[in-house]
């Protein structure tokens, strides 16, 4: 039994619990971007050899409203990690955010909480960071410019990682109003906001979809050779990725879960066929299983799994526990 453990089953038999308690702040300034990829890509090697469990994601739908998924997962090593998600839509119109999520965290030896955590920050950085992940195995050495597309939360986190993974000489910010696309734009002397997203996906080797669009936001024919694709956004029935996209071109997902049918499964990849698709725990293992050459096209398509959650949150859980960070909350 781990010294934390102890001290957890102790405290328990006691009839005294602390839990610590960790705002979205708090998350937010104990989660290492660079550490977070390199958790996320473990994490994938992970999933791919059988040594986390990520089960399927229940979804309860409220009628006209939204709707609210619980994700699991744990990993021999990490504490249990369940987050619920609420998606709200016309949240954006009161001013709140339309994801809104929290995240408990349990011992794995006694079931005790040991943390409760906001657990908005960490859905929108951990998808930002997957489908980047995703560039860092997929795209090639060589690529010098991007194009995101999408000037909303998981944009700007896109922003935030891209340079962490290349040194990319420009990225291009489109976006539908293209004031968002310059105020996101002046985050990062690289970015540049562009009105012309054809123009910019076609000069692009790196393109990266984080919109909330129903339907397809690019055609593939922009696409030139080499060029690596990720899309994050989720909007059925259509959503921003082209089918045909999914189709033609090397695809590649979080887990095979990915092609079940919706709620679970994505809308967009309902033509595609998961034979011929590869998951990113795959190319994590071995490398070999990723890009084939300079001239293929790759295609991620993320859907969000609990095992992106529990990385995350054991991340930011670990680092405040070492700088004494955050509150507590007996139980």
């Amino acid at each position: 039994m781990t010294e934390t453990a102890g001290k957890a089953a102790f405290e328990i038999v006691k009839g005294v619990r602390e839990i610590l308690t960790l705002t979205e702040a708090e998350v937010e300034e104990n989660l290492d971007l660079q550490e977070l990829l390199d958790g996320l890509e473990d994490g994938f090697r992970g999933l791919e050899l059988g040594e986390v469990q990520s089960p399927f994601r229940p979804e309860l739908t409220v009628p006209g409203e939204g709707f609210s998924l619980a994700m699991s997962a744990w990993r021999p090593g990490m504490q249990m990690c369940v987050k619920v998600v609420n998606v709200f839509d016309r949240n954006l119109d009161i001013g709140l955010p339309n994801h809104l999520a929290m995240i408990n965290l349990f011992d794995p030896l006694t079931g005790a909480t040991t943390c409760v955590m906001d657990g908005t920050y960490i859905t929108g950085i951990r998808t930002a960071a997957s489908a980047v992940l995703s560039a860092r195995l997929l795209a090639r050495p060589d690529a010098r410019v991007a194009t995101i597309v999408g000037a909303g939360v998981q944009a700007r986190e896109h922003l935030r990682l891209l340079p962490l993974i290349r040194q990319f000489d420009r990225i291009n910010i489109c976006s539908l109003h293209f004031d968002d696309a310059e105020r996101l734009a002046s985050r990062d002397e690289t970015a540049r906001a562009s009105a012309d997203l054809e123009a910019a996906v076609r000069e692009s080797d790196v393109v990266c979809l984080a919109t909330h669009a129903a339907a397809p936001v690019i055609d593939p024919d922009w696409l030139k050779a080499g060029t690596h694709v990720s899309s994050v956004g989720y909007y059925p029935p259509e959503g921003e990725l082209p089918r045909e996209l999914a189709r033609r071109h090397r695809l590649f997902v979080e887990s095979l879960d990915a092609f079940e049918p919706v709620p679970i499964g994505c809308a967009e990849l309902s033509t595609a066929d998961p034979t011929k698709s590869t998951t990113l725990g795959a190319v994590a293992v071995d490398q070999r299983a990723g890009r084939r050459d300079d001239t293929e096209i790759t295609v991620y398509k993320a859907m969000g799994i609990g095992m992106e959650d529990m990385v995350a949150a054991n991340l930011a859980y670990r680092r405040a526990l070492r700088d004494g960070v955050g509150g507590t909350m007996a139980w």
